[in-house]
């Protein structure tokens, strides 16, 4: 079974455009699946029945796999089996009665306006590392950009003119996302007084932000940014860079934003991964009805 394995993965690399960390994660969750399949001496897909995938998931949750998990195996599972039936390697595809996990509503923390303020206030903007940190704020709350999206943002990529950037996402998926006045203007303040006291020739390359040795900012850089100026602004809550991206969205949809243009510049592929901020929305206004109404 592992042939099919093979193919199918290749097919997700070059025609899908996937990236290799996701093809790898879809190689681990089927070659589980097809270990499971050992133990009932399964040795094509044809053969593996319904029956069988029930025990698979019920084995993994047994095994205490999170709803998530559990969740993205069963994508993963399921694309594989399309697959097979769209190049008839199959004639039946047993997973298409098997129910998906129910996922637990775990709601992604959210900053108030007036908390996401603090933050971006917070760094001392006469230092270039200060204002490299206000500028790097600055952009993750103004477009909602994912840590890999940001660090590997190249000068090139910035089209202040028309208030847009260039960026590549997920699977080398290639948006364009809105930038606003105020990123605009801390972006062009680091590039003019922070980036030139940073640059190094060979190791800065064409990227926007930059870490003290000249190098590109690293993932655990922007960690390390987010936490300290958090602290700072007294902010007591779980904050991390993805919390400016689940704020930037809540904010966009509490303001009115159409759902479909919020699922274009987070670069969602599915609208029901950006409809989990329409229920932040709902509990956000649930929240201020209890807080102000006087029969809350």
């Amino acid at each position: 079974m592992n042939i099919f394995l093979k193919e199918y993965l290749t097919v997700l690399k070059l025609e899908k455009n996937l990236s290799d960390n996701t093809v790898e994660s879809y190689r681990n969750d089927i070659s589980a699946l097809l270990l499971f399949m050992e133990n009932f001496k399964v040795e094509d897909p044809s053969e593996i029945k319904y029956d069988n995938l029930i025990l698979f998931f019920k084995a993994l949750k047994d095994a205490g796999l999170h709803s998530s998990s559990a969740a993205r195996y069963y994508s993963s599972i399921k694309g594989f089996f399309n697959y097979l039936l769209a190049n008839r390697y199959i004639h039946d595809n047993p997973i298409e009665k098997v129910p998906p996990p129910k996922l637990a509503k775990n709601l992604p923390q959210v900053l108030s306006v007036s908390e996401m303020e603090k933050i971006l206030s917070a760094p001392a903007t006469d230092e270039k590392l200060g204002l490299r940190d206000k500028a790097v704020l600055e952009t993750l709350y103004a477009c909602g950009l994912r840590v890999s999206e940001l660090i590997n943002l190249k000068l090139s990529d910035l089209f202040f003119g028309e208030e847009i950037i260039r960026v590549l996402g997920k699977g080398s998926k290639e948006r364009i996302v809105p930038i606003g006045s105020s990123a605009i203007n801390w972006i062009n303040e680091y590039l003019a007084k922070g980036r030139p006291l940073l640059e190094r020739k060979i190791k800065s390359q064409n990227y926007v932000f930059l870490n003290n040795r000249g190098s590109k900012l690293s993932r655990m850089g922007v960690w390390i940014i987010v936490d300290r100026y958090v602290r700072e602004a007294g902010i007591t809550k779980d904050v991390h860079p993805h919390t400016f991206r689940h704020s930037f969205a809540t904010h966009l949809l509490e303001g009115g934003a159409d759902l479909r243009a919020v699922q274009e510049m987070l670069g969602h592929a599915d609208i029901s991964t950006t409809q989990i901020y329409t229920h932040i929305d709902r509990d956000y206004i649930k929240q201020v009805h209890k807080e102000f109404h006087p029969r809350g």
